[in-house]
């Protein structure tokens, strides 16, 4: 504990800090978004060494070797293909300077370190991850549901049953189209603005 409080006071503790959306410009996330493609950001907590950047499409974390180092390593999680699971927040003890956001990001594990002061903020974020990872849930069961369907009339399709002059290609094209619809965009939500939106308030 005592190191802790030590480390804070020197300044090379690595507790993060929830940055203003008036100051999403000047963070290094801000270079690798997509924003040809409408990508921008909702939520940013940085620290001395690492960048944590929750977008509308993904979670960009810009990772440092050191505090003292330039090096950075730029990783990205898009929601379409990194589950969001096992969100919490670890509260401060009456010593502690810091809270703790815990989730995962497909097999990647973080937990971050924030200022306690920061509480009131880092519970929306809370909550959005759990939404999102609610909607992702959901979304799979579509899809195993949508390859069920596509097994089903497989099961019931024989060709001997096809009308004269009728084109297998193009029904099998058609209904290829549609399970890939309903693989790749129904049930696949890529953006969640909406969700960002409805929680975050900072």
């Amino acid at each position: 504990m005592f190191k802790r409080l030590a480390a804070e006071a020197l300044g090379i503790s690595d507790i993060g800090v929830i940055v203003s959306p008036n100051d999403y410009d000047k963070v290094d996330a801000d270079d690798y978004l997509f924003s040809e493609d409408g990508e921008q950001i909702f939520f940013l907590i940085k620290s001395k060494k690492d960048e944590y950047c929750f977008t509308n499409l993904a979670i960009v974390h810009v990772d440092g070797d050191s505090a003292v180092s330039s090096k950075r390593s730029i990783k990205r999680y898009d929601y379409s293909s990194s589950y969001i699971g096992n969100v919490s927040i670890e509260t401060a003890g009456t010593l502690d300077m810091d809270v703790e956001l815990k989730f995962s990001a497909g097999d990647t594990l973080f937990s971050i370190d924030v200022k306690k002061s920061h509480i009131e903020q880092l519970k929306d974020i809370y909550k959005a991850l759990i939404s999102i990872g609610k909607q992702q849930h959901k979304d799979a069961i579509g899809r195993e549901n949508a390859v069920r369907a596509l097994d089903a009339t497989a099961s019931m399709y024989k060709l001997n049953g096809v009308q004269p002059g009728s084109s297998v290609a193009g029904q099998f094209g058609e209904l290829l189209a549609a399970v890939n619809t309903a693989i790749l965009d129904t049930h696949t939500k890529r953006d969640f603005s909406d969700v960002f939106t409805k929680y975050i308030h900072n």
